[in-house]
């Protein structure tokens, strides 16, 4: 009979669990940044162009600070976590003689995420979603846990390879469309008479050059877009759902870009398994091998992307590089970071200084559902602030800091009072069949031993 209690190998302690934690918290604080215009703006209203929001020079810095060091990063960190996560979880399945329990608990505890997500899409409006992405991810990994770590990582850089491959297509097909237009417009000079294909071609073509042209308004199409956006927000409650239900279907709904969501997220996930395999992501390495895998991994991710940012910067409609390498400069820089709050959390003063994180992570759960409900409903809702529209880039990093900074100091005192957040409580009590405990019973400190703080 399999034994109750199974043995971790060689992941032991307190800080492998500490770093976990502090890293899920930075993340689940840190995809924010990335969220907030989507909460907080018309979006459709610069869409086609990001200095249309606005663009001072703190909204420059801001937003390529953000393009170049964080954006995609911590979605990507918090999927390293979520392959590591599994690897914690289903240790007792990785031996023969185990119970078919475990395996049952995963699809239910996952499942579960799926139909939590659907709460958040549907229930709070939240379009930008990741809880039924990750859960539907879940249910793949499970195969995979005794794979080798240099195969999950082989698989792991699949969507990479995907992503370089259509982007090179991409680049190609951009050139071959700027020499048509050349042509056509050569032709057109000329006083030849164009057909109906290349005319829309031209038409086409110049609607995107118009996007870039400040001076100009946005297309009649682009506007209708922006004036239903605008009325669907201040209509009311009812009509803020729909027009989310909308956009959440014309994006997902046909499952390609769940699809394609789902995929990047289980190739992070292989990565994640790797990484724990390799004792990388638990902090088991020296702090050389931190300190060099963070200038490497920083190093390649972000001088691609600032390549990038400073072709997206000239703001025309040349091929852009980062659309071949966009995937692998995400993951080389959410590598970075897995090595640096590593490298951090190896010293005293850093394991000081990121402590408070670690109640974040713990609740990780509810702080990301919490963050949308107040974001949506109450600071950019019109019954609520009514801040919606008002910000450019830079304000609205702004904002999102001291909406993280609220939520830091939530979870800090909520886990002082409460085993878990409260939806991690609801979730674990129904993936195990049981009431799970919640609140914190008193804390009798031993002779010798110092209470805990």
């Amino acid at each position: 009979m399999a034994s109750e209690a199974v043995e971790l190998g060689p992941v032991r302690g307190r800080a492998r669990i500490d770093v976990l934690d502090v890293m899920r918290g930075i993340a689940i604080l840190g995809i924010l940044y990335m969220n907030i215009p989507y909460m907080g703006t018309n979006v459709v209203s610069w869409m086609g162009d990001i200095r249309r929001l606005s663009w001072s020079g703190a909204d420059q810095t801001t937003w390529a600070t953000i393009a170049i060091f964080w954006d995609g990063t911590q979605r990507g960190l918090f999927e390293f976590l979520f392959g590591t996560g599994v690897m914690v979880f289903t240790a007792k399945a990785m031996h023969p003689d185990d119970r078919v329990a475990v395996a049952d608990l995963y699809y239910r505890r996952n499942l579960l995420l799926v139909a939590f997500g659907l709460i958040d899409i549907f229930v709070i409006a939240w379009i930008g979603d990741i809880l039924l992405a990750y859960g539907l991810s879940a249910l793949f990994l499970f195969p995979f846990r005794k794979a080798p770590a240099k195969a999950l990582l082989a698989m792991g850089m699949g969507f990479a390879a995907f992503v370089a491959v259509s982007g090179a297509i991409e680049y190609d097909e951009r050139i071959e469309t700027i020499h048509k237009v050349e042509a056509l417009e050569a032709k057109q000079a000329q006083g030849a008479k164009l057909n109906e294909a290349d005319t829309k071609t031209l038409s086409d073509w110049q609607e995107k050059r118009d996007a870039h042209d400040l001076s100009k308004p946005p297309s009649k199409k682009a506007q209708a877009m922006i004036d239903a956006e605008r009325r669907a927000h201040v209509a009311g409650p009812w009509v803020f759902l729909k027009n989310n239900w909308g956009v959440w279907n014309k994006v997902f709904g046909d499952g390609n870009g769940t699809f394609f969501t789902v995929l990047e997220a289980v190739c992070a996930m292989f990565i994640g398994m790797a990484l724990w395999k390799w004792g990388v992501i638990q902090g088991e390495r020296s702090i050389g091998f931190y300190a060099v895998t963070a200038i490497a991994a920083y190093a390649l991710g972000c001088g691609l992307r600032a390549w990038g940012v400073a072709e997206i910067f000239r703001f025309d409609l040349a091929p852009k590089p980062n659309w071949i390498t966009d995937e692998f400069a995400r993951l080389a820089v959410t590598l970075g970071h897995v090595a640096l709050f590593n490298l951090v959390m190896k010293t005293v003063a850093g394991r000081s200084l990121l402590r408070p994180f670690k109640a974040v992570g713990r609740m990780a759960f509810s702080i990301y559902v919490l963050t949308s409900v107040v974001t949506l409903w109450l600071i950019f809702a019109p019954w609520g602030l009514d801040l919606w529209d008002r910000f450019g880039w830079a304000q609205l990093a702004l904002a999102a800091s001291v909406i993280n900074a609220f939520m830091l100091v939530f979870a800090n005192v909520w886990m002082r009072f409460y085993v878990s957040g409260p939806l991690e409580w609801v979730w674990r009590s129904l993936a195990y069949g049981r009431r799970q405990p919640f609140v914190r019973g008193p804390v009798k400190p031993s002779i010798g031993t110092l209470a805990p703080a």
